[in-house]
C-alpha cells in the first residue's frame, strides 16, 4: 500500500523525507554502529544531535540569546501544571484565555496552583470564536497571561498575539508551531508537544525567558523546575532521545523548505482552498467564525450527518484516514500541518465534491 494522507491531529504525520533519513540511519547513524536509542544521552554522539536540534530551531523560530530552549517529557499537558509552578514568582492571581478545550484544560489544573482570572471565554458561543479584545478583563497584577494560539478540537486560532500590555505573555503553541514567523520576543514562555507539526509524541518543547526562571513554588518537583532543566542542558534525566532525534531531522527539513516564511505561505494557500471548498457547498459547514479560523484543524460538518460514517468510510478507502471530528465535537476534522502534502488536501477537496455530487439528494438531516 503505499503512503496514506493522514488527517490526524496528533500523532501526525511527519515529512517522507525525515522518515526516510531515520530509516536510512535506523541501525547505524553516522557510522555509530548504533541506532539513536541505544546511544547514551550523555555521550557525544546524541549530544551533538541535541546542539544541533536547538541550533536548527533556534535559527529557525529567531529565538533570542536571552531564552532558554527546553526539551522535556511529560507532553503539553505537563506544562499546565509546570507554568504556574514556575511563573507564579510569589503573586497568586494568573490570567486567562478560555477559548477552547485545551484552554479549559490548562485552567483546571492552573487552578490547583493559584487564582484564575478568565481574561475572556468563547465557552457560551461553543468556541467557534475569540472574544472581542474590548471585553477582555486583564488583570495588571497577575503573574502571566496564558492562551492558546490555536485549539486542535475546536478549530480557533488566534492570528495575531494579544496585547496584554506588560504582563508576561505565555502561549500554547502545539499545533501551531513552525507553520508560520513568529516573534519570540513578545512573549515570557512558549511551548509545544511535539506530536502535531515537529515529530514523534513524546517530546515537549518549552522556549523561556531567562529572567522568569529559578524561584519556583515550594515543593515543586526538581524535574519540573526549569532552572534545573536549563542548567543541565535538559539532560538532568534522560530526555526522550529518538524524538528529539526526529525533531532535528524535521527542523533540517523546514530550513531546506525556505523557513517559516514558505511555511507560512504553504499552509495560507493549503488552508485557504479547503475551507473554499467546504464554504462553496451546500453539503457542508464550518461553524468557526471566519476571523478566526484554524490554518491547522479544521473542522467540518455534514449537513445531513446520517451519512456521516459512509464519508469517513469511503474517505477510508481512497487512502483519506482520521477525518473522524473529535468525539466532544462530532463531525470532521482535518487537520493539515506542515508535512501534509498539497496534493493530500488537493485530494480531500476531490473527495468531498465527489462524495457531495453522489449524495446530492440527501443534503439535510431528515
Amino acid at each position: 500500500m503505499s503512503r496514506a494522507y493522514n488527517f490526524s491531529a496528533g500523532p501526525a504525520m511527519l515529512p517522507q523525507a525525515v522518515l526516510e533519513q531515520a530509516q536510512q540511519e535506523f541501525l547505524n547513524w553516522n557510522n555509530s554502529g548504533m541506532n539513536i536509542m541505544e546511544m547514551s544521552h550523555r555521550g557525544k554522539e546524541f549530544m551533538s544531535i541535541a546542539s544541533r536540534a536547538e541550533a536548527d530551531l533556534r535559527d529557525i523560530m529567531k529565538i533570542p540569546d536571552n531564552y532558554k530552549v527546553l526539551f522535556l517529557q511529560g507532553g503539553a499537558s505537563s506544562q499546565f501544571a509546570s507554568i504556574p509552578m514556575n511563573l507564579l514568582r510569589g503573586k497568586t492571581t494568573a490570567d486567562y484565555f478560555n477559548t477552547g478545550q485545551w484552554s479549559k484544560k490548562a485552567i483546571a489544573e492552573a487552578e490547583r496552583y493559584c487564582n484564575v482570572n478568565i481574561v475572556a471565554s468563547s465557552e457560551k458561543e461553543k468556541f467557534v470564536t475569540i472574544p472581542p479584545q474590548d471585553t477582555w478583563k486583564l488583570n495588571p497584577d497577575a503573574a502571566y497571561v496564558h492562551y492558546t494560539a490555536n485549539e486542535t478540537i475546536d478549530g480557533v486560532n488566534f492570528h495575531n498575539i494579544p496585547d496584554v500590555g506588560n504582563v508576561p505573555l505565555v502561549v500554547d503553541i502545539s499545533s501551531e508551531i513552525l507553520s508560520r514567523p513568529i516573534n519570540v520576543s513578545k512573549f515570557a514562555l512558549i511551548y509545544a508537544g511535539a506530536q502535531k507539526n515537529v515529530g514523534p509524541a513524546g517530546l515537549t518543547i518549552v522556549i523561556v525567558r531567562d529572567e522568569l526562571i529559578g524561584t519556583p513554588l515550594s515543593g515543586t518537583p526538581t524535574i519540573f523546575d526549569y532552572r534545573i532543566q536549563a542548567d543541565n542542558n535538559s539532560m538532568y534525566n534522560t530526555p526522550p532521545t529518538y524524538a528529539l532525534y526526529i525533531a532535528g531531522l524535521v527542523f533540517q527539513y523546514i530550513k531546506s523548505l525556505g523557513g517559516l516564511k514558505n511555511m507560512e505561505i504553504i499552509n495560507r494557500r493549503k488552508a485557504n482552498k479547503l475551507y473554499y471548498a467546504i464554504d462553496n457547498s451546500n453539503f457542508y459547514q464550518n461553524h468557526v467564525n471566519p476571523k478566526y479560523r484554524s490554518w491547522m484543524n479544521i473542522p467540518f460538518t455534514l449537513n445531513n450527518s446520517s451519512l456521516d460514517n459512509n464519508f469517513l468510510t469511503g474517505a477510508e478507502a481512497v487512502g483519506l484516514l482520521t477525518l473522524k471530528g473529535h468525539r466532544s465535537i462530532g463531525g470532521m476534522r482535518a487537520s493539515i500541518y506542515n508535512a501534509m502534502p498539497e496534493e493530500g488536501v488537493d485530494a480531500l477537496i476531490t473527495y468531498i465534491n465527489n462524495f457531495a455530487n453522489n449524495n446530492a439528494s440527501k443534503t439535510k438531516n431528515n
